[in-house]
């Protein structure tokens, strides 16, 4: 079986030699030390394991080792060591025992180092985090409060590694605690295709975004309705998307309010891209096409579509 990822850094490249020392002579008979005996028992000093690296000359010469060999294992594993140092500042004082002891442990959670670069490249701050009071913290609440097995833990991670930069105290539950009086049930499915949503501030995104879509018209219990039937609804930003796709469905469409709020999946198309060109060519062929065949249909079958209720 192949190595674990963190124990390979830690025997190959993140621990340096042991120094070696010379062993007197256990003889009575003192010799005089010559120049070619000198040269024969004092060895040179040891270089780290990383001094052979093709990346280690490419580092600054007046770094010390232990950071050298800080910067060489992130860029190892594929993260970017520039820009991990920068967002998070207090790598530059973690240990790289600490460093492995994050990696070991996720990959006891499943995680691959394939999904390092993603992970930290996302979330540098999760190489400094504590295992005990931050990480253990996270994955119980994934295991016990959403249902998560084990096996499943990568794929959650993976979609939203700042799942473990979150407090499960301040963040995740309450973010939780919301979205089930909303109506979510199936908590797993939740976490497997919008875990973004527990990473979400509850006062600052989720109910803003609710009373939007309240204050276009829609009863409360519609808006509900329709983030239940499209989740990523509370991703979309207000000024971004919500408004400038408003006021072209109302405005140039002459929609109901009524169909966004059967077809709420309206908000996740593009405006430019799918939203106008699908409208434009609707209107050029004078033809009347349901918002959600209009929309979700490939090119070929839109063209189709078009033909036949043009004929």
């Amino acid at each position: 079986m192949p190595m674990p990822t963190a124990t390979l850094l830690q025997s190959s490249f993140c621990i340096s030699a042991q120094k070696s020392s010379i062993r007197p002579s256990s003889s009575n008979t003192q010799q005089q030390p010559t120049s070619t005996s000198l040269s024969t028992t004092t060895k040179p000093k040891p270089k780290s394991l990383l001094h052979n690296h093709p990346l280690y000359s490419q580092t600054h010469t007046n770094l010390s080792l232990q950071f050298k060999e800080k910067i060489l294992c992130l860029e190892i594993l594929g993260i970017d060591s520039g820009k991990a140092l920068s967002l998070n500042p207090l790598l530059h004082s973690a240990s790289l025992q600490s460093i492995h002891a994050i990696l070991s442990y996720l990959e006891s959670k499943s995680i691959h180092q394939k999904d390092f670069p993603r992970i930290f490249g996302m979330c540098p701050q999760i190489l400094t985090s504590d295992i005990k009071s931050d990480l253990n913290p996270v994955f119980n609440f994934l295991s016990h409060d959403l249902g998560v097995p084990e096996q499943s833990f990568r794929r959650v991670v993976n979609k939203c590694p700042r799942l473990l930069v979150c407090s499960v105290r301040d963040q995740l539950k309450p973010a939780l605690f919301y979205l089930e009086r909303l109506g979510f049930k199936d908590m797993v499915s939740l976490a497997y295709t919008d875990p973004v949503l527990l990473v979400s501030s509850v006062e600052k995104t989720l109910i803003p975004k609710l009373e939007y879509l309240v204050s276009l018209g829609f009863r409360k219990e519609e808006a509900v309705g329709m983030v239940l039937r499209c989740p990523p609804l509370f991703t979309f930003s207000i000024e971004n998307n919500f408004k400038p796709k408003v006021e072209y469905f109302v405005g140039e469409m002459k929609g109901r309010l009524e169909e966004l709020k059967e077809f709420p999946q309206y908000f996740a198309f593009s405006l430019e891209n799918r939203i106008k060109p699908r409208h434009m060519e609707v209107v050029q062929n004078g033809v009347k096409v349901p918002l959600p065949v209009m929309l979700k249909s490939t090119d070929d079958e839109f063209s189709e579509l078009l033909r036949q209720v043009g004929s």
